[in-house]
């Protein structure tokens, strides 16, 4: 039997993210649902998976929210595998390289957000640790 690209894909330290978009593009080429996968649709169905996700932890507190049951983590692996499904399916079709996207953003985030300023706070409003 001949090995898929999917027999590669073990774990995240073993695996690239090419690998990650050759499954998502040879799931949606076999399906021949490449006529249904405008970026338009994608990201409409990529906001209902993150909705999907959300509601995991819709009315619990930040820290019931760190230590979800393991029947529950399953579940929130599944939901969020869904959204990089269609995350990776929208950088199929637009030819976007994702590592490079998100090295740029992280990039871009470091001096939005430098270190100095936003150490254990999130936004320039919130007061500093040492103002605690």
């Amino acid at each position: 039997m001949a090995m898929t690209t999917e027999d590669s894909i073990t774990t995240d330290d073993k695996t690239t993210v090419l690998a990650l978009r050759h499954m998502v593009r040879g799931f949606v080429s076999e399906r021949n649902w490449s006529k249904f996968h405008s970026p338009k649709n994608i990201s409409m169905a990529l906001a209902i998976e993150a909705a999907e996700l959300m509601e995991h932890f819709q009315w619990i507190d930040g820290a019931e929210s760190r230590t979800p049951d393991p029947q529950k983590t399953v579940a929130i692996g599944e939901e969020l595998a869904d959204v990089l499904c269609y995350a990776v399916s929208i950088a199929n079709e637009l030819d976007i390289d994702i590592a490079a996207a998100m090295k740029r953003k992280m990039e871009l985030n470091r001096q939005k957000y430098p270190v100095e300023e936003y150490r254990g706070r999130y936004g320039k409003d919130d007061p500093s640790p040492t103002d605690q």
